[in-house]
Formats: C-alpha cells, sequence, structure tokens
C-alpha cells in the first residue's frame, strides 16, 4: 500500500510539474503574442517637408496621413516658403538635421524648399549657382549620417505658365508683362528641337526674341538653368543611393513648352538609373502625398492592384490642361511612385480609380459658365460606372478632371443624388487635373487604413474645397469683392481679406445646406486666405 501511495505522490508531483512548466509556456505564448499585438499598433512615424505652406501640400496632406494612423513631424508653418516669404533654405537644413531621429519610418522631402526655400523661391531667387549646388551635396552628408532611413525626395522642374495672369505673381514681374510672349517663345524652340518650324513660326520666333527685353529672358532661363543643373545632380543621387528614390514634377506645362523640354532632357539623363529610382511626370502639388503613400505602402510592404476606368469617348489619350502627357501617362507614373501595382482585370483590383474625363479630351476651366451642373455629354455614363462598381461593393475613386481648378458640378450633381457622395473611397477635383488625379489615388490608397469617419471626413473636405469652393463660391465671391470697402482685388485681398473671408464662409454654409444637409459637422465653416488671394482657401468645419 505504502508503495502505491508512494506512486501516487509522484504522479501527482510530475503532474504538477507539468502543469507549472505549461503554465510557464502559457505565460510567456501571451507575452509573446502582447509583444506582438503592441508591435503591430506602434504608427509609422515620417518626416515630412512640403514645398510651401499651402494647405493642401502642408496641413491637407498631413491631415491624409494622421487618418491612417501615421505621425508626421513637419517644419512649423511659420518657416516654410509662401508667396511673399521665399523661405529659407539654411533653416530648414538645420530644423532637418535637428529632427531627423532614429525612431523615424521613412523622411518625404522636397528639393525646392531645401535648395531655394519653397517652390515660389525656385521660380525668383538670387542665389548663384555654386550655392544652389552646394545645396544639393548637403544631401549626400545628411545620407551618410543616416545611412538606413528611407530618403524618398520630389523637386520640380520649373514651370512654363502661358501667360502673365496664369503665373498668379508667383513669377518675376515682368512675367506680368511678357509671360505670354516667353511661353510662346520657349513653345516654338521646343519645336524646333522636336520637328522643326515652318516659315511663318520661323518669323515669328525672330520675332519674339526682338520683342521680350534681353534682360527679362536672360534673367528667366539663367534660373532655370540652375534648376536644370541642380535636378541632374538629384538624379545622381537617385542613382548613387543617397536617395531611395527621386520624383520629379513638371509644374504648370504644355506639350511644347521649356518645361516639355528640360523634363525630355532629364528622363534622357536618367534612363541609366531606371525607373525603380527615378521618376518624372506631368504635375508637383500632388507628389509629395504620392511619396508618402510610397513610404507607408513599401514599410508595411503592400501594393494595392489598381484599376484605372476612364469616362468614354478620348479617356485615357486625353492630354489635360497645364499638362505635357496623356493623363494615362500621369496616371501609370503616379501608380508606379506609390508603390502600387496595375491591373487589367477590375475583378482582381484592390481599388477602382474612375477617371471623370470629357468624351472630347478637352479641360475647361472650372469657372467657365458650362460648368453650370447641367448634364453634358458623358456625364450620365460616368456616374452610371460609378454607381455599378459602389453596388458591387468595390472601393471606388474619383479623379475628377473634366475641369481644371474646381469639381464637374454636373458630374457632383448625379453623385449627390444618387447618394454616392460619402460611399467612395477618396475624391479630388482641385487645381490642374494631374494633381486631383494624384492626390486621390495616394488617398485612395491610404483610405484602407482609414475608419469609415475619417473617410468620410476627407471626402467632405475635398468636397467643400474642391466642389463648394473652387467649382462655386470662389467665383461668386470673387465678383462681390467690389462691395466691399478698401483697398484689394482678388490676387492681393489686403483690406478686403477678412470680410471677404467671413462672406465665402456664408456662401459656403448656403452650398452645404443645400448639396450636403445630412452630413455631421459642416455647420461651423471658417474660411482663411492665407496667401492672401483667392485661388486657395483654407476651409474649417466643426471643431477643426
Amino acid at each position: 500500500m505504502r508503495e502505491g501511495r508512494d506512486s501516487l505522490r509522484i504522479t501527482h508531483f510530475a503532474l504538477r510539474i507539468v502543469i507549472s512548466v505549461m503554465m510557464c509556456l502559457l505565460v510567456l505564448l501571451t507575452a509573446s503574442t502582447d509583444c506582438a499585438a503592441k508591435k503591430k499598433v506602434v504608427k509609422p512615424k515620417i518626416l515630412y517637408i512640403p514645398h510651401d505652406s499651402r494647405p493642401i501640400v502642408n496641413k491637407q496632406t498631413i491631415e491624409v496621413l494622421e487618418k491612417a494612423g501615421v505621425e508626421v513631424i513637419a517644419p512649423p508653418e511659420e518657416i516654410l516658403g509662401n508667396r511673399e516669404n521665399l523661405g529659407d533654405p539654411d533653416l530648414l537644413w538645420d530644423w532637418l538635421n535637428k529632427n531627423t531621429k532614429k525612431n523615424l519610418t521613412a523622411a518625404v522631402i522636397s528639393s525646392d524648399s531645401l535648395l531655394y526655400g519653397s517652390l515660389v523661391g525656385s521660380r525668383k531667387h538670387d542665389y548663384g549657382a555654386d550655392e544652389i549646388l552646394a545645396r544639393t551635396d548637403l544631401f549626400a552628408e545628411f545620407r551618410k549620417k543616416h545611412k538606413k532611413l528611407p530618403l524618398y525626395v520630389f523637386g520640380s522642374i520649373m514651370r512654363t505658365p502661358r501667360t502673365g495672369l496664369a503665373s498668379g505673381y508667383e513669377e518675376p514681374d515682368y512675367y506680368r508683362y511678357y509671360g505670354a510672349n516667353i511661353f510662346r517663345l520657349t513653345e516654338l524652340m521646343d519645336k524646333r528641337e522636336l520637328e522643326g518650324l515652318t516659315p511663318r513660326e520661323i518669323k515669328e520666333f525672330n520675332f519674339l526674341q526682338k520683342l521680350i527685353p534681353t534682360k527679362a529672358i536672360e534673367d528667366w532661363m539663367g534660373r532655370r538653368e540652375k534648376n536644370f543643373d541642380a535636378n541632374k545632380k538629384l538624379i545622381d543621387c537617385a542613382g548613387n543611393k543617397t536617395f531611395d528614390y527621386l520624383l520629379l514634377g513638371r509644374d504648370d506645362n504644355a506639350p511644347y513648352s521649356q518645361t516639355h523640354n528640360e523634363g525630355r532632357k532629364l528622363l534622357e539623363y536618367g534612363k541609366k538609373i531606371g525607373d525603380e529610382k527615378y521618376l518624372t511626370t506631368a504635375g508637383i502639388d500632388e507628389i509629395g502625398l504620392v511619396l508618402l503613400t510610397r513610404a507607408v505602402n513599401l514599410h508595411t510592404k503592400t501594393s494595392p492592384k489598381i484599376f484605372v476606368r476612364y469616362n468614354f469617348g478620348r479617356g485615357a489619350q486625353t492630354i489635360p490642361a497645364y499638362s505635357d502627357e496623356t493623363i494615362d501617362n500621369s496616371i501609370r507614373a503616379a501608380v508606379k511612385a506609390t508603390g502600387a501595382t496595375l491591373t487589367d482585370d477590375d475583378s482582381r483590383a484592390d481599388l477602382i480609380l474612375a477617371v471623370n474625363t470629357n468624351p472630347d479630351g478637352v479641360t475647361f476651366e472650372a469657372d467657365d459658365p458650362i460648368n453650370d451642373g447641367s448634364e453634358r455629354n458623358g456625364t450620365k455614363y460616368f456616374a452610371d460606372t460609378v454607381n455599378r462598381y459602389v453596388d458591387n461593393g468595390r472601393k471606388v475613386i474619383v479623379a475628377d478632371v473634366a475641369c481644371a481648378n474646381g469639381s464637374d458640378n454636373a458630374l457632383m450633381n448625379q453623385l449627390r443624388e444618387r447618394g454616392l457622395l460619402f460611399k467612395l473611397k477618396a475624391y479630388a477635383g482641385w487645381n490642374t487635373p494631374t494633381n486631383s488625379s494624384g492626390f486621390a489615388l495616394s488617398t485612395g490608397q491610404l483610405s484602407a487604413r482609414m475608419n469609415d469617419n475619417s473617410v468620410n471626413e476627407l471626402l467632405l473636405r475635398r468636397y467643400l474645397d474642391d466642389w463648394a469652393y473652387q467649382a462655386n463660391v470662389r467665383k461668386i465671391g470673387a465678383s462681390r469683392l467690389d462691395w466691399i470697402a478698401g483697398d484689394g482685388r482678388y490676387e492681393f485681398l489686403n483690406d478686403k481679406r477678412r470680410a471677404a473671408e467671413n462672406d465665402c464662409a456664408d456662401l459656403l454654409q448656403r452650398f452645404v445646406r443645400k448639396n450636403l444637409p445630412s452630413f455631421t459637422g459642416n455647420d461651423k465653416i471658417r474660411v482663411k486666405f492665407p496667401w492672401n488671394r483667392m485661388f486657395e482657401a483654407d476651409i474649417s468645419f466643426g471643431g477643426r
């Protein structure tokens, strides 16, 4: 009996040991799972330097990332350049060096800010060529200090506005008087290199050379030469792994223009690197968000599949306003730059990018009388296409590029009437068509990391800005400036600024009550004009 009891004690003892070991293993497994869970919820942290202080490239771009669960470290607005203060590149380099920490996921940096102070600074600065190239060399020093930090850089190939008015007073003063002539001269210069000029065009070319003051054209072309040489060095940085990726945007341009001329030469210069490290595309203001999206996609090892659906007619072959290439080429470049993947099979796509083009391939301005909200050729077809994808449970992005500088009112009316406005994953219809397509594409990809409320708030922001303000309220508000006492006009509001802000906020309230009555948080709309002009507005709503 005693042997049996001893045997039983030994069995119980062994069982207790086994249970203890299992409990320890369970604790270890639980702790390991908890640690893994904690690691999963750590926010990516990206350092971002935009090319100026405008809301769309600064606050609104950062807002998209933050709603996607990304912490963004950005310079204070007061050290970013604007229209009147060109910015201080040395101050921004100092900020960059002080704020680059070991725990960063990536850095997305504007070369225009670090070379010239800002995008506007790139067009108006008086820096010498050696000084600019010396700043370019600082990127190599930065890389030596931060060898493992993914570094994505974006910059501009200088724009060629068609007129002085189109320049928005962001070019040297002489462009106001000779802008149209300078554009035409470089248009002919580019065409002469590519296919030659007719006898009539040769006469026009010779006349323009005499008409434009030598001092003006030398100043304008001289600054471009500095930018061109700096961009070549930036391409070299992409080739020697100083940068992980370089994206150069061809700012406002045309199929024949000085911007197109420089763009094709820089594309040829960068061929030795390959498009896995360097890309140039039409546009500029959207590419900060494009590279931020790339940083997130590469960090999380995701590559969303994108199916692009155009309106009927010219569709993919549309060459939109302010661009030198087809919208399809621009979208393909943006998809590649974000790290996403194109697919020709919509059933396999993670996202449907629906692109609203006019069937005839023409882009008109949002303030054109044709944009009165009346249904046009292609409007119903495109809305039907979006409706069908949404009804089938697909995640849809709308790039509204039928107009420049604002939404297509006819399309927006269709989306509102069908109850589709807040069933999309992203929308954009602001500024140039490529600005809209790149911004919408990037926001749509990041929407996978957002809850429904965050997606809807970003949609509301675009509807208030692109649809309500840019396509409608801006024109009305501008026409009422004469009613306001004091000195000021559309381009420089000055004394009329505060009153114009209040007037446009009131106009937006009325637009919202008519078009967005069911969405909460839009009953406290405020408007600011941070660049002292009506072209862009900083719109806040609810408690924001």
